[in-house]
This record gives structure tokens, C-alpha cells and sequence, in this order.
């Protein structure tokens, strides 16, 4: 296994200052920063503070480097406090006190929140790279880097303080070190950090030298700011995948009003509808794909035609009839299908734009009567409010339309030891439905990760189930209509409160399907805080 470049820092005090490009909190400090304290402590141990000579090589290569993985211990934005500080009004204190007056520097003060990140004060920020990646030259500028790091002071504000070490960390330790690990990704960022790249040593330095001679002959020279960076999305291992979505309503064929069916019976058959639609060959070549993408993409075929089915390992997408959620009295119910939510599982997004916008106004045929029985109109600019709970944040969400488990949940047939004239004890009755628990969670489990969630979601999840739903107005799980394939699993009413490997409740963004239905609309969730 790998070794690791590790610059750990360490603050002091339990706070960070730092903020984003737009003044909105920054977390965990980004990789440009720590690049920025680098060059700051270079300057400072070798008292260049002119200009960069000693350093300047060992800080040219560790500019190439790709963003780090950062290991870095929970944060909140705290409450924070106020500062006062005094406006560039000195003319006009001056300017009254001359003509006898009393003004006072003190009347011209612009308030100033401040709301740092704060953390445990043990936590650390770990900055990683895997050797095998690492340009050449590490062993050349090994030593001025790790003295550099070793400088450093501060990260972020003045006040944020900490104490930096740099080292090379085997595999097996970098699992013990503790927080939450960030990695670098297009994927669904819920950070974007700034981080350096070939040239941001430059930058730094025309800016630093801009600086000095800010003022001249001529007046004010403005300082430019840093402009030669990347920017790195970065998610945490809690955190799902993007997944690009889209919603239709279901309007009758003149367009004048919505088409309502039983979520029970009949979602199943919008959902092959939409699949219908979706594959045929014209509005195929109009997307860009031939027919056996399609197949793949659209109908979930990774076989050639007249060939045995085989699941497809690729991009798919998900045909979800949505349940409408909609005020009663003092609840909120599930009542009737009048909108469509059409996903892509990984895969080309210019293709699912193109896919999306096809399906504007395409009708859905009604096999059974040959008939066109609505037609699809888009839905934009955002959820409405029958929608909205399939797609916003939540940390405790439950199922809409049941979970088909992945697999038998009674492989061993142990509920036969349960019939009446079995005599069993209560601890042998307990056992066996421990058992039977135990495998029903394993099988939950698999869906998620199958879904595309992390291990770490996954693995930490609670979860409820039952044969009645969670959500006023859903059916019991039985009574929901499954494909052919499906049939021989049993299917049960989730809930799900999602849990990171500390035990600490997060917040998960929809929508969230899962199952061996998920590509038809079974095991969809709705987010139920």
C-alpha cells in the first residue's frame, strides 16, 4: 500500500476565520490556503521577505501537486460576535475639531459580525497525498518543504494560531487519524475550495511585489487580486452523488388540467410508459443514442437481443411516478400520481439534457388501449410544494411507495418454525425473528449501497420497517403493484435516519429511491423533517 505526504495543522484555540471567495464560511481551509501559509512561513524562516530565493523550488513543486484529501474534524459556524471598527474618517474628525467642535472618531464605526468555524480544540486538519502520484523531485525538496510547514504560524486570521508539522504517513495510519474525510471530485461537491496550481507561485509573487509598490508618483496603484488558482469540488465520504433529475407533469391531452392515478396500482404502468416513450427509435436518434444504448440506458438490457437478461453495470436511468404530498387537516398525505421524476445513475449529463428535453410534450401510449392518455409538460423552476420533500435535505426520510429487498429475506425458510404447531420457547421464537431481523437489515443495507450511497451511510443508517407505511395515505406494502422480476421479494415501508460513523444525524438531499424497483419508482422516499 502507499505511502502519504501529511501536513497536519493544528490550531490552538478551537477556531477558524477563514471565509470563501463570497464571504461565506470555509470548511475544512483549503488547500490554497495552506499553500499560502507555506510561501508566508518560507518568507519569514528565510527572511526573504523581498522575494522568495531559498524556497522557490521546493514551492514550484509542491504547486504541481493534485488537490489533497483532507481529513478534518467536524465544524459548525458558531454564533460568533461583533466588532466595531472605526471608519477612514479622520478629515472629518479633524475638520470639526478645528471649527470647535466635539466630533469624535469613535462616532464613526461600521459594525462587523464576525462567525468563525469552530471545532474540538484536539482536532486536526490533515492535508494528503499518495506517494505514487507525487512528481519527481519530493526527495530534492523534502527538506526545505518540511522546514517551511514547520514555520508556519497561522492559518486564515491573524488570531487563528496553530502549530504545523509535515511527515510521510503509511497507509494503515492514515485510518486512525480522526474527522471526517474530504476528497477531491466533480461529483456532487459540497465544498469548493481553492487550491494551487503551476503558476500560483508566480501569481503570488507579482501580487506580493504589486503590494510594495502600490503607491506611486502617479497615485494609487491597486493591489490585484490572486487570480492564478483552481477551484476543487469536495465531498465528504457521507455525502451522496449528485443526481441529475428532472420533473413532468402529468397533464391531459389538451393540456388544460393534471392526470391523477393510483399510486397503489398504477405507478408501475406510468413508469413503463415513460420507458416506452423513452426508447423508441425516432426520439432515440433525436438524443444521439443508437438502439442498443438505448436498451442499456433506457430499458436496464445489458444483453444483446435473444440473449439470457443481464443487469446493466453502466448509466441508467430511473422512470419515477411521484405521489403527490399534499396538506390535510392537521397532516401531510400521500394522495394521487400527477408528476413524473426521471433520473440518470452516472452517465453522460449533456445526454440527459438532451433526453430531458425530447420528452417536452411526448405522449405516454396506453399499451393495453393503444391510446395516448397524456402528455408530459416540464416542470421548472424548482419543486412545488407536492414535490418539494422529494428533493430537499433531510436527515429522517420514509418510503412513499415500498422497498423491494434485494434478494430473498428468508433464504433458509426459518419462518416455517414459526407456524402454529411448531413448539418453540419464547427464546427460541426471539431467535429465530432476530435472525430474520438481522437479514432484512443486511438486505436494506445492500439496497442503499446499491443506490449509489457511501459505506459510510450505508453502514450507519437507522432504519425502521413495516408492512404499513410511515406517511399517511400509502397502502400496505403488499398492495403495491411490481414488475414480473420482482415479485418473489417481499417489500416493506422504510424509514431511514441518516447517521455518519459518529452516530451524529446529517442531512441527506433527494431524491433517494431505492430497491430492486428503484429505476421504476419502488422504495422512493420522501423526507419526513
Amino acid at each position: 500500500m502507499p505511502d502519504h505526504l501529511c501536513i497536519t495543522i493544528r490550531f490552538l484555540d478551537g477556531a477558524f476565520h477563514g471565509r470563501a471567495d463570497h464571504g461565506e464560511p470555509e470548511w475544512p481551509p483549503s488547500p490554497l490556503r495552506l499553500y499560502q501559509a507555506i510561501v508566508a512561513a518560507s518568507a519569514a524562516r528565510w527572511n526573504e521577505r523581498r522575494g522568495l530565493r531559498h524556497a522557490e523550488p521546493a514551492l514550484k513543486w509542491l504547486e504541481q501537486l493534485t488537490p489533497p484529501a483532507i481529513i478534518a474534524p467536524q465544524a459548525r459556524e458558531s454564533q460568533g460576535y461583533r466588532l466595531y471598527v472605526p471608519d477612514n474618517a479622520g478629515d472629518l474628525v479633524g475638520r470639526s475639531l478645528s471649527r470647535g467642535g466635539d466630533d469624535r472618531i469613535a462616532n464613526y464605526r461600521t459594525e462587523k459580525s464576525i462567525r468563525p468555524m469552530v471545532f474540538p480544540t484536539e482536532g486536526a486538519v490533515h492535508y494528503l497525498w499518495s506517494t505514487t502520484g507525487l512528481p519527481s523531485g519530493f526527495d530534492e525538496h523534502r527538506r526545505v518543504l518540511f522546514e517551511a510547514v514547520e514555520s508556519i504560524t497561522h492559518i486564515g486570521w491573524g488570531v487563528d494560531l496553530v502549530v504545523a508539522s509535515a511527515a510521510i504517513v503509511p497507509e494503515e495510519a492514515i485510518a486512525s487519524l480522526a474527522g471526517e474525510t474530504w476528497r477531491p471530485g466533480s461529483d456532487a461537491p459540497k465544498a469548493e475550495l481553492r487550491a494551487p496550481k503551476p503558476g500560483t507561485f508566480d501569481d503570488l509573487a507579482r501580487r506580493h511585489q504589486a503590494f510594495f509598490n502600490r503607491v506611486t508618483a502617479s497615485g494609487f496603484a491597486p493591489v490585484p487580486p490572486l487570480s492564478d488558482y483552481q477551484v476543487a469540488g469536495y465531498r465528504r465520504d457521507s455525502d451522496p452523488a449528485a443526481v441529475p433529475h428532472a420533473i413532468f407533469a402529468l397533464r391531459s391531452l389538451d393540456g388544460a388540467s393534471y392526470k391523477a392515478f393510483d399510486p397503489t396500482l398504477r405507478s408501475l404502468h406510468i413508469a413503463g410508459m415513460l420507458r416506452h416513450a423513452a426508447s423508441q427509435p425516432d426520439f432515440l436518434r433525436s438524443v444521439g443514442l443508437s438502439p442498443e444504448e438505448g436498451r442499456s440506458l433506457v430499458l436496464g438490457h445489458g444483453e444483446a437481443r435473444g440473449e439470457s437478461h443481464q443487469a446493466v453495470a453502466g448509466p441508467r436511468l430511473a422512470f419515477i411516478p411521484l405521489p403527490s404530498i399534499e396538506p390535510r387537516e392537521k397532516s401531510l398525505v400521500v394522495s394521487s400520481v400527477r408528476r413524473v421524476l426521471i433520473t440518470l445513475r452516472s452517465g453522460d449529463t449533456a445526454i440527459f439534457k438532451r433526453l430531458v428535453q425530447r420528452l417536452e410534450a411526448r405522449e405516454l401510449i396506453d399499451e393495453s388501449k393503444t391510446e395516448a392518455i397524456a402528455i408530459l409538460q416540464r416542470q421548472s423552476g424548482g419543486s412545488e410544494g407536492a414535490t418539494d420533500r422529494y428533493l430537499r435535505s433531510a436527515t429522517t426520510w420514509a418510503t412513499v411507495t415500498p422497498v423491494i429487498l434485494p434478494g430473498y429475506d428468508d433464504p433458509r425458510k426459518l419462518r416455517q418454525r414459526l407456524k402454529p404447531g411448531n413448539t418453540l420457547s419464547a427464546e427460541e421464537k426471539a431467535a429465530v425473528l432476530g435472525k430474520l431481523d438481522e437479514r432484512i437489515d443486511a438486505l436494506l443495507r445492500k439496497a442503499i449501497r446499491q443506490a449509489g450511497y457511501s459505506e459510510v451511510l450505508a453502514t450507519h443508517a437507522e432504519l425502521d420497517w413495516r408492512s404499513s407505511g410511515f406517511w399517511p395515505g400509502t397502502a400496505l406494502a403488499t398492495q403495491y403493484a411490481a414488475g414480473d422480476q420482482h415479485r418473489r421479494y417481499r417489500k416493506l415501508h422504510v424509514r431511514i435516519t441518516w447517521r455518519d460513523a459518529d452516530g451524529t444525524t446529517i442531512d441527506v438531499p433527494g431524491p433517494i429511491c431505492v430497491g430492486s424497483g428503484k429505476f421504476t419508482g419502488m422504495g422512493l422516499f420522501a423526507a419526513m423533517t
